[in-house]
């Protein structure tokens, strides 16, 4: 059912949170995973934190390496893409790219607001994607 998954990842506790589902997922269906992490740089849409780690590649290309070897040791192989630019349409383009059959992501929970809901990368997914996205609260 789905052959291939796209984990966008970030540094956060949410998306670390995440990332046992994903396992389930990937291990029940015996599906592809596909890491992906993007580095934000300021393109004048979504405006990532100055303070973000997100936006250095090494950190991001660290974070990977990371996600890789905790997903090897539940035996599961995984391919990483680093990219830049604004994360929603990145993630949209790359689940395009790879044909993923499911995108799972972490929710910060900042879409709880009038603004946050609209400006939420999560949103956006949702909204943009390609397949259907599962959302890990």
């Amino acid at each position: 059912m789905f052959k291939t998954v796209l984990f966008p990842i970030d540094q956060t506790r949410e998306s670390r949170d995440a990332s046992p589902v994903v396992a389930n997922i990937v291990k029940t269906y015996n599906s592809k995973l596909i890491l992906l992490s993007v580095v934000e740089k300021n393109t004048g849409g979504e405006n990532p934190n100055p303070d973000n780690v997100m936006a250095s590649e090494e950190e991001v290309a660290k974070l990977l390496q990371a996600a890789q070897a905790l997903f090897s040791k539940e035996g599961i192989q995984s391919e990483v893409i680093e990219r830049d630019g604004m994360p929603s349409f990145v993630i949209c383009d790359v689940a395009d790219e790879v044909s993923a059959d499911l995108i799972v992501m972490a929710c910060r929970g900042l879409g709880l607001t009038d603004e946050g809901v609209h400006d939420s990368v999560t949103n956006k997914v949702i909204n943009l994607s390609p397949c259907p996205v599962l959302i890990v609260p």
